[in-house]
């Protein structure tokens, strides 16, 4: 399914059109909250606990092949990230702020466990449940020789972004950077090539959005500015985006509603 729409991109008063195709997935990936490529197709994962498996499938929504990541437990797992070497699992969801068992695990290319990191936030000294918190973080994004972990901060609606070395280790974390974006960050990527930085977000009416930063420096995080644009989809909960380059993305969203989860191909076109 094809749509094109004209929309307004905030702050930065942009006019862009926006073409989003759907793509039906298989019931197996009704959890779907990742989305990286693998040998020339897609991969993801299930998140909240679903096995311990990643799935690969194709631009159609054909299931390819599914891998059993031995050696891991799958307690939250929210987010997966790659660079030229490895790939990057997030099991970091924390709903209700009281994990003490956040983990980053580490696969080689050929999906196979090599190592972990293991993560805290140096200002968390309570682990009472507790709904509305800063304490979950469901994106996480590869630059250069850190991870990027944006966190779901209930309570603020605001991300505070914390750097993690991809050094195997426990890190006790402090955030670099925050942002006020009124909405839940589920989704974060960063693509090298044309220095774009990607999230995705929704709010408690069931709006999902996507922000954008072009020309992307880590060293200038501080002063990020994102483009955030509304994506004009219904029963939906994007949980995973994929830059391709600075104006076409790959979104996946959980099955909300409509019987199945879905693949968004998104092409922005600047004007």
């Amino acid at each position: 399914m094809l749509k094109y729409f004209l929309v307004f991109l905030l702050p930065n008063l942009i006019f862009c059109q926006l073409e989003v195709t759907e793509i039906e997935l298989p019931k197996i990936l009704r959890e779907t909250s990742a989305l990286e490529y693998y040998s020339g197709n897609f991969i993801t994962l299930n998140d909240s606990g679903g096995e311990a498996k990643l799935y690969s499938f194709n631009s159609a929504g054909d299931i390819l092949n599914e891998y059993k990541i031995h050696g891991t437990v799958n307690r939250d797992w929210e987010d997966l990230s790659a660079d030229d070497n490895h790939y990057y699992i997030s099991d970091t969801g924390n709903n209700y702020a009281t994990r003490k068992d956040l983990t980053i695990y580490i696969l080689d290319q050929s999906l196979v466990l090599m190592d972990s990191i293991q993560i805290n936030y140096k200002n968390q000294n309570k682990f009472e449940k507790k709904k509305r918190n800063r304490y979950d973080a469901e994106a996480l994004a590869s630059v250069d020789s850190l991870l990027l972990l944006f966190s779901k901060d209930r309570k603020k609606l605001s991300t505070q972004v914390y750097l993690i070395p991809k050094i195997p280790g426990n890190y006790s974390l402090e955030p670099v950077a925050e942002f006020h974006v009124e909405s839940l960050i589920t989704a974060a990527d960063f693509d090298q090539n044309s220095k774009t930085l990607a999230l995705t977000s929704y709010t408690k009416d069931g709006s999902q959005y996507f922000f954008r930063s072009l020309n992307f420096e880590l060293q200038n995080i501080k002063n990020l500015k994102f483009e955030k644009l509304l994506i004009p989809v219904t029963s939906a909960q994007i949980e995973a985006v994929k830059v391709r380059d600075s104006q076409t993305f790959w979104l996946t969203s959980e099955n909300e509603g409509t019987g199945f989860p879905r693949l968004f191909k998104v092409c922005l076109d600047d004007f």
